[in-house]
């Protein structure tokens, strides 16, 4: 099957989308976790594990179970793929959409997909954030029933591939795009966002300016804002009240929010409070569906081993690298030029730095505190406004100046629309 695969339509349309933070609390449980004691981490994982749902095996595409991953102390590079579902099925009144809106039932689909990437030698990592609208080949699938194998297509909306083949399809494909093999994968849906930030005491973001949206119910003036709860829910849902009302600029608005996260569990105040780890990981847990290689607490405190010497500063969040579709402007399609400095950056286990700009829903905060990192001379100078990159080591990869984010040490604000 050749012919373009659009029949989900989403574009730059009303739409109430899952919450892009379920995942970025996925992380920062991971990092909760990897900053504790071992002993402490693998009580938390061992207790919590206990009520999360029945894993999902992963499949390769002519249906074959994936290979195990053997369990123990993680050695060399951890890739973890997250997937969001979109679906309103069993998410309860406060998730169902206007009757001028589009709504996904049953499987739903994945509408916030990340990679997280812990390189080899376990002192970087990367957080890639795949938009939702993203137009181009998907390979061929397990099918999710049991009933063979959906056939490979030449071009189809990233975000059609959860309800497609299932979770496995989704990994095949970002198997495909990056280059890299992904044993480990997690689906969360709506339920259990608010409880999670609540979990945490909320996350104080940066507005440059006001952020209303009359389809979250979003009505923030500028300045700091503790956001807990549905507000925090809202906040990270939010497309029309940011930038331009973009997926795109949902991302970076989500960066914003995570870097602040990030910044906040790996505190001495939250890690200090046993109760607070509990509560997030629980919440987290409860509403993730994982993938047997996942499903354990052996692997994950595993990974969180690997991901407890990064540093925030090494930690980078990055937008995989896309321009607008020439066939349909409410579309985009890979860079592919800059999508192969990314990729062959992962695949080598290099760490990545930014030359460019945190995307148009985000700009640097006049009042972060400033740091003693050097500026290159050649960097580019972002045109939205963004946090100019710090200078690379010499073994980072810098990526075209094109591509845009953030890493969780960078203090930055969200632009409203």
């Amino acid at each position: 099957m050749s012919a373009p695969d659009l029949q989900v339509r989403h574009g730059r349309l009303q739409a109430r989308r899952p919450a892009g933070v379920m995942f970025r609390i996925v992380l920062a449980v991971v990092a909760v976790l990897a900053v504790s004691s071992t002993s402490v981490a693998a009580i938390a994982v061992a207790q919590t594990l206990g009520r999360a749902q029945p894993g999902i095996q992963l499949q390769t595409a002519t249906g074959e179970n994936a290979p195990a991953v053997a369990i123990g102390a993680a050695e060399g590079s951890v890739n973890l793929l997250l997937v969001g579902t979109d679906t309103r099925t069993d998410q309860g009144a406060g998730f169902e959409d206007s009757a001028n809106q589009i709504a996904s039932s049953g499987v739903g689909n994945n509408d916030v997909t990340i990679l997280l990437h812990i390189s080899a030698d376990h002192k970087s990592a990367a957080v890639i954030s795949f938009p939702r609208d993203l137009v181009g080949p998907v390979p061929a699938c397990p099918d999710p029933k049991g009933s063979g194998t959906i056939d490979a297509t030449d071009a189809a909306i990233f975000n059609s591939t959860l309800s497609r083949g299932g979770i496995s399809c989704t990994v095949l494909t970002v198997e495909a795009l990056t280059g890299l093999t992904i044993p480990y994968a997690a689906e969360i849906s709506f339920s259990g966002v608010s409880a999670m930030s609540t979990a945490v005491g909320g996350v104080t973001v940066c507005l440059a300016s006001p952020v209303v949206d009359s389809y979250t119910g979003l009505d923030l003036q500028a300045g700091n804002q503790n956001l807990i709860g549905d507000e925090a829910l809202a906040f990270v849902r939010t497309r029309h009240g940011v930038a331009d009302g973009s997926d795109l600029g949902r991302i970076s608005n989500q960066q914003v929010f995570l870097s602040a996260l990030m910044r906040k569990v790996t505190s001495a105040g939250v890690l200090a409070n046993p109760v607070t780890l509990y509560q997030l990981a629980n919440a987290a847990l409860a509403n993730m569906k994982m993938s047997t290689s996942l499903n354990n607490a052996n692997s994950m405190v595993s990974i969180a081993l690997a991901l407890k010497d990064v540093d925030l500063k090494q930690l980078v969040f990055v937008q995989y690298p896309v321009v607008a579709d020439p066939d349909d402007p409410n579309r985009v399609v890979a860079d592919k030029t800059a999508a192969e400095v990314l990729n062959a950056a992962l695949v080598n286990n290099q760490p990545i730095s930014l030359t460019g700009g945190t995307g148009e829903a985000a700009t640097s905060d006049p009042n972060a505190t400033p740091t003693d990192t050097a500026v290159p001379t050649n960097t580019a100078v972002p045109t939205d406004g963004a946090t100019t990159a710090p200078a690379p080591t010499s073994t980072d990869v810098a990526l075209p100046s094109n591509v845009t984010g953030q890493t969780a040490a960078d203090e930055t604000c969200t632009v409203g629309n």
